[in-house]
């Protein structure tokens, strides 16, 4: 599952928040603790020298509840998120469990000044040190100057003449930013070289050209990845003909040459002559490189192999409704081997040596997948040609314990559960409603027991964690769903009469979905206009529209952090909520 943004709140029983990581003294083994600060239950700090490498930070010296996020020196840390790149480096480190923010201010010898700086002529952006002398940082600058100088003092300051590369001098003047944007900037302190480079953003990425629909004139555009800013992709549909890539609908930003269907263009460039046929395409505009992938149609895509049904018959996937190249089976498989065949034939076959996902080699040459016994989700590209199988645990019973659920059993609660109804389609689901609830704490347990139970501070909405924190409920009647998969649940208003037999006729695919999703609301109980929200767990409303009901509405999430949202679904008549995962 993909990071997913929480708050957490601690009680008086939270012990110790630290860092853990390669960049720390006891790297991925032992917690550095940070410092409460005195004026806040939720802001830690701490002084520290880190090496490069990564790091995270966690509580109680457990990985039950982590934060960690790709920015760096500041960000705002998720939980189980990424791990967060650091340059070697003195710090002093602020983390905030409320809001998850933190930052890594460096102490340094060496920073940047001057009215093209966000700090003026005031005090100094601190660099970082790479090798002996050489200094960086990456710093949003305005028109203006700028200067280097040493332990935030004028008796020692370099400048020059020249940007964005020259010589700095000890005698030198102001250094002349001509240029707003955000640069990576490095100083050598022993030649006094410099260089100013620009990391340009893009709004759009677009490939023009007469083999394409639109020609010369009308773009066909690719989206941008949600973890890398540089990278770009998209389907489209080629004739014999050129082809350019464009930036942000201007001529004066195009990239061209080199040879199809991979290689590195250049700016400007030449046109790319290409070969017709489907293809899913990404580009760099950082390093320029470019791939087509050839997509191609099949009728079926199977998985044999002793993990299945033998080497003989295929058991068919289904393929995504949106995307002709996905493909997805859920079944039961034993401890075996197999591999992805199409059209019931070994013409064209992948497999590969990794196990539960990887990337597929092709034919002949590729490794069967080795498989252990259990039940999967397999989700199979063959364009890109990767591979996951997701397992599924499937519990018997899933209840609500604790205070909040208002049963008298001697123990305010704690010894008894109010059960969910599983979904008849989706195992993982889990919904109740209406339930009233008392002012009170709760928890999600499997059958009745507290081997495996889930908990966090967050409410309404949240992704618990196993032995979390209890949940904070307000009395009021809700409509409860939680996914077993993934621990997210969430307690909206209660739905109408109508709306448990419109959970499963109101349809949202392809889910989990790193594009967009469909939503068919195609029931005679739906009329009128209905209000569509998707809502994040942390309650955030983050996309809201209008449609007609009876009606297939398809909804671009392609902007969306990867994590869990709840798309609701309510008009004066009924209110449907469902969970979306988003890659």
């Amino acid at each position: 599952m993909g990071a997913i943004l929480c708050a957490f709140f601690f009680t008086a029983n939270s012990q110790t928040i630290g860092i853990i990581g390669s960049a720390t003294p006891g790297g991925w083994d032992v917690d550095t603790n940070m410092v409460k600060h005195p004026d806040s239950a939720h802001l830690w700090t701490m002084d520290i020298t880190l090496i490069d490498g990564a790091v995270k930070f966690r509580k109680d010296d457990t990985w039950d509840t982590n934060w960690g996020s790709s920015d760096f020196p500041t960000g705002i840390g998720t939980q189980g998120g990424d791990d967060i790149p650091v340059f070697a480096g003195t710090y002093h480190i602020t983390f905030d469990t409320l809001s998850g923010a933190y930052s890594f201010e460096v102490e340094s010898v060496i920073g940047l000044i001057g009215d093209a700086t966000a700090n003026g002529w005031e005090s100094d952006i601190n660099m970082y040190e790479d090798t002996n002398g050489v200094f960086f940082v990456k710093a949003d600058l305005t028109e203006g100057k700028a200067k280097f100088r040493l332990n935030d003092d004028w008796a020692v300051a370099w400048g020059g003449d020249d940007f964005p590369m020259g010589t700095a001098s000890k005698t030198g003047g102001d250094i002349p930013v001509t240029k707003a944007g955000t640069y990576n900037i490095t100083f050598d302190t022993l030649s006094g070289a410099y260089n100013f480079e620009e990391l340009v953003t893009y709004s759009s990425i677009g490939i023009l050209g007469d083999a394409t629909g639109g020609g010369w004139d009308s773009a066909t555009y690719l989206v941008q990845s949600a973890s890398d800013p540089n990278l770009w992709e998209g389907n489209i549909e080629l004739t014999e003909g050129e082809i350019k890539f464009r930036a942000n609908d201007d001529w004066d930003v195009t990239w061209g040459s080199g040879t199809f269907p991979m290689d590195t263009a250049v700016m400007p460039g030449d046109n790319i002559a290409v070969i017709p046929g489907r293809y899913l395409v990404t580009f760099n505009t950082e390093s320029g490189v470019y791939n087509f992938l050839e997509v191609i149609y099949y009728e079926t895509i199977g998985l044999i192999g002793s993990a299945a049904d033998g080497w003989e018959e295929d058991r068919d996937m289904t393929r995504s409704e949106t995307d002709s190249a996905q493909w997805t089976l859920r079944t039961e498989l034993l401890n075996g081997e197999a591999k992805f065949r199409a059209d019931n034939d070994w013409i064209d076959s992948w497999g590969g040596g990794d196990f539960p996902s990887g990337i597929a080699g092709y034919n002949a040459t590729s490794a069967n997948i080795p498989v252990t016994e259990g039940e999967y989700i397999i989700n199979f590209n063959t364009t890109t040609r990767t591979y996951e199988f997701i397992e599924l645990v499937i519990y018997d019973t899933i209840g609500i314990v604790g205070s909040a659920n208002g049963i008298d059993d001697g123990n305010s609660g704690w010894d008894s559960d109010i059960f969910l109804n599983k979904d008849a389609v989706d195992e993982q689901l889990w919904t109740l409603s209406p339930v009233d609830l008392v002012e009170g704490e709760c928890k999600f347990r499997v059958n009745a027991d507290w081997a495996i139970n889930w908990g966090a501070a967050d409410f309404p909405s949240g992704v618990g964690v196993q032995d979390g924190d209890n949940i904070p409920v307000p009395a009021g009647t809700y409509f409860v769903s939680f996914r077993s998969d993934e621990a997210s649940y969430s307690f909206q208003p209660p739905s109408s009469v109508h709306s448990e037999s419109l959970l499963n006729e109101v349809k949202i695919y392809p889910n989990p979905t790193d594009n967009f999703i469909n939503i068919d609301m195609d029931s005679e109980l739906i009329t009128g206009n209905v209000n569509i929200e998707i809502i994040d767990v942390t309650g955030k409303k983050v996309i809201s529209k209008v449609s007609a009901a009876q009606k297939s509405v398809r909804i671009d999430v392609s902007t969306l952090v990867p994590g869990t949202y709840f798309v609701k679904m309510y008009n004066k008549t009924f209110l449907v909520a469902k969970p979306i995962s988003v890659k």
